[in-house]
């Protein structure tokens, strides 16, 4: 049986937070436009929010597994 690929939201919204959560620039978006670059804008902040939050790798990873 053939393993579907991921949709390419569901994969914006994960790099988007790995990105934030490491504390990287929200300028390294690889989307231009439209509702890839949305959902990893908002993976970003959910990222970014959690950083500033104190989390650890740890609690950020459960997190990441829970998206």
């Amino acid at each position: 049986m053939k393993t579907q690929k991921r949709s390419q939201i569901d994969r914006a919204l994960t790099k988007g937070y790995q990105a934030g959560a490491s504390g990287k620039s929200w300028n390294n978006c690889p989307f231009d436009v439209g509702s890839a670059r949305e959902s990893w804008m908002a993976g970003w902040r959910e990222g970014r929010e959690d950083n500033w939050n104190g989390f650890g790798p740890a609690a950020q990873a459960q997190r990441l597994s829970n998206m």
